[in-house]
């Protein structure tokens, strides 16, 4: 995570592939086993509701920002998406967590290989946290489940 004074407030990402032909729903897995980037949340962390005085400080465009120079991606195919709205409460003070969906033909498995992350669908995410478990879940319902995924 970027630990400049330009930096996001804290946050983490899920990043995902959906091919819309094929209905296939790829998550990237990192190294370790976490679906989040920059990395898991702590183990005290729970899943919570949106603060209000803390949205101002999570600006999504300035995590893609982030996430894009961090990963060395190509802005143009991936995109934020603003009907994911989770957090997490932290020891530390809220961490929402961002999706971030890549717009390519395909999943970019080369430009995520180098930094330790696999994209693999949610059948084979067993044994991922129970909390990153639930929100893959959420992700799936936005994307595929109750129309997401139509037109």
């Amino acid at each position: 995570m970027p630990t400049d004074a330009t930096a996001p407030a804290p946050f983490r990402a899920i990043l995902c592939h959906f091919d819309s032909y094929s209905a296939a729903l790829l998550f990237a897995k990192w190294e370790g086993g976490s679906l989040l980037y920059p990395g898991p949340l702590p183990e005290t962390a729970t899943l919570a509701t949106a603060p209000a005085a803390a949205a101002a400080q999570h600006a999504p465009e300035a995590v893609k920002a982030a996430l894009v120079e961090g990963l060395g991606l190509n802005p143009d195919e991936v995109t934020l998406d603003q009907d994911f709205n989770h957090w997490a409460d932290t020891e530390s003070g809220p961490v929402r967590i961002h999706l971030l969906r890549f717009t390519c033909f395909e999943a970019p498995k080369s430009a995520l290989a180098p930094h330790g992350a696999v994209f693999k669908p949610i059948s084979e995410l067993r044994g991922c946290n129970r909390q990153e478990l639930a929100l893959a879940r959420e992700v799936f319902n936005l994307i595929i489940g109750a129309g997401g995924g139509r037109a």
